[in-house]
């Protein structure tokens, strides 16, 4: 029987209304830092929660109970699949499960225009709505299929090396051509409604595929971040189209953070979002260097006891993570490096660089989870004007943002790309597993450097061998 809306009143919802979205902006403030973040995520669930209830609510079409035997279900799969997924994933993937959460958003938006176009376009609906709809049809898809693109190069089911066809750049306007033509017939009144609804789907599937396959790994913290603003617009636009108050406000705040984060960290590549959407760059695998005279020069290799040497009698060491630290789940055992070094009196800071790892704030969420202080993790241009008065710099697994041929070699790839300037501490250790390239494919003159040593194995293993040793001295 219908929901007694008359009891509940239309201004108790929108008053529901209110304080849901109060609480979903208030609480993503809290994400600004690793202290806030968990109450910060919780009292936006809280408001997200509330925002559902009160859409549930407001509808008269919910008043079936199969309708809302669907919806019951709905809730139960998501959570019996969501839940569990966040809580088993280990922090290493967690770069693809934002990738494949994100996805999921846009293609909700996408099936919702599909499903809308079955049983409601087409009888009247103001042409502004029909705009609205195709847009998020467009956008949604395009999300959908770009992230599972992304979600594959960063599982590395996909190689993430740029994979581009003959004459790509025409093919993908060929495909926007027919998403824009599809639409523009079907805001026109045209008959066959299902025809160029799944047009507008089938091309923007494929275009969302086309236009993430020719990025390299390189650039696959700044294609997630773009992303997710696609899957936030699209979500708004079809939120103004059924006038569904929730996914207006929310697809905004995604859709406007997505797209300041999306500029911010193509800035710090020095590159435009064009440029990387261009795809091109970054994932090759360049042959390792020779562990003692490979074409960039000499490889100084070192061990544990000399590392430990050197940290202890520093007086400031500044530890730059990457994707390495990542792998090798070590953030646990940096910290207590840290611990170690600090009882002794060196003065250790966090070098982050914004695009270091696989998703925007990746080395942020990995020391907040091992309770590194916040105010120890120095963003690049804090730290950069302190390398100079830093006598060791301990870099793990950052490849390709320690590179100083972004500064000095204009003909490499990153040439321009503000990098962590390490070259410029006293010394510098690098531990890695192997002499391979870093995710963009290219060499780093700073491991032939002479004040460079390299120590090879797992991050993990190694950081814990040198607090041991820095232990005994």
């Amino acid at each position: 029987m219908p929901l007694p809306l008359a009891v509940i009143g239309v201004s108790a919802i929108d008053a529901l209304y209110i304080v849901a979205f109060a609480l979903l902006i208030y609480g993503m403030t809290g994400l600004t830092g690793p202290r806030t973040a968990v109450r910060g995520n919780k009292i936006a669930a809280t408001g997200m929660a509330l925002a559902v209830i009160a859409t549930l609510l407001r509808n008269h079409e919910f008043s079936g109970s199969g309708t809302w035997a669907l919806i019951l279900l709905g809730i139960v799969i998501g959570t019996a699949i969501g839940i569990p997924a966040a809580l088993r994933v280990r922090m290493t993937a967690m770069p693809q499960m934002v990738a494949i959460f994100n996805g999921v958003g846009g293609g909700a938006v996408a099936l919702i225009a599909w499903i809308e176009y079955r049983h409601a376009f087409g009888g009247g609906y103001p042409l502004r709505v029909e705009i609205f709809e195709v847009f998020g049809a467009i956008v949604g898809s395009v999300s959908f299929w770009g992230s599972g693109i992304a979600f594959g190069k960063l599982q590395e089911i996909l190689p993430g090396r740029p994979i581009k066809l003959p004459r790509q750049v025409f093919v993908n306007l060929i495909l926007l051509v027919i998403c824009l033509a599809s639409a523009i017939a079907l805001c026109a009144g045209a008959h066959s409604q299902a025809l160029f609804i799944l047009g507008i789907l089938v091309a923007a599937a494929i275009l969302g595929n086309m236009v993430v396959l020719p990025i390299g790994g390189a650039d696959m913290p700044v294609v997630i971040s773009l992303l997710n603003a696609f899957t936030g617009l699209s979500a708004a636009a079809t939120g103004v189209a059924l006038g569904n108050t929730v996914m207006i406000v929310a697809g905004m705040i995604v859709g406007a953070s997505g797209t300041i984060l999306t500029n911010q960290m193509a800035k710090a590549m020095n590159r435009s979002v064009p440029e990387i959407v261009a795809g091109g760059f970054g994932g090759a695998v360049a042959a390792p260097a020779a562990a003692a005279g490979g074409e960039g020069g000499t490889v100084r290799s070192t061990s544990a006891q000399d590392v430990a040497i050197q940290l202890a009698y520093a007086r400031l060491v500044v530890i730059a993570p990457g994707y390495g630290m990542a792998v090798a789940q070590a953030q646990h055992a940096v910290r207590e490096l840290e611990r170690v070094l600090e009882a002794k009196g060196v003065e250790v800071k966090y070098a982050i660089h914004p695009v270091a790892g696989r998703m925007p704030g990746h080395m942020n969420v990995l020391l907040a989870e091992a309770n590194v202080p916040y105010d120890l993790l120095k963003e690049m241009d804090d730290i950069n004007p302190e390398f100079s008065r830093t006598d060791v710099t301990l870099v793990i697994g950052a490849n390709d943002v320690t590179n100083p041929a972004a500064k000095n070699e204009p003909g490499s790839p990153i040439y321009g790309m503000p990098i962590l300037e390490v070259d410029k501490s006293g010394a510098v250790v690098v531990l890695k597993r192997s002499m391979a390239s870093g995710f963009a494919g290219i060499d780093n003159p700073l491991f032939y450097e002479p004040k460079t040593s390299l120590l090879f194995g797992d991050a993990k293993a190694s950081v814990s061998e040198i607090t041991s040793e820095v232990e005994e001295l």
